[in-house]
């Protein structure tokens, strides 16, 4: 991940996203729902899914989930040690590469706002 702007980095994918949407015109707001409803708090809070989250797109190595999820986990209320304790448990789970992306994911929670 060469990108050290988190927020032009959303910016540009939120650009390229809404253009895609736009091709999928049944699956897009499918796909929209499917997000609303998995972050909506049940037993588990938004915070904590968001955390789960971003567990999710350290070990996946996404760099978009890294961001976006980050700023949601924020959003919904994460300090910065909750997102150190993510990245533990995504180490944990993913191993070395999980240590690359998880020194991301905290770039990128310091980073948005």
């Amino acid at each position: 991940m060469a990108a050290t702007d988190w927020n032009a980095f959303t910016d540009q994918t939120n650009a390229r996203m809404a253009a895609l949407r736009k091709e999928m015109p049944d699956v897009a707001p499918a796909f929209g729902s499917l997000a609303k409803a998995a972050i909506a708090p049940g037993e588990l809070d938004s915070k904590t899914k968001e955390l789960i989250a971003l567990a999710i797109g350290i070990t996946a190595r996404c760099d978009g989930c890294l961001a976006f999820h980050a700023k949601a986990a924020k959003r919904h209320g994460a300090t910065r040690q909750e997102i150190i304790e993510t990245i533990q448990v995504a180490l944990y789970m993913g191993g070395g590469p999980s240590m690359i992306y998880g020194a991301e994911a905290l770039a990128a929670f310091d980073a948005l706002t």
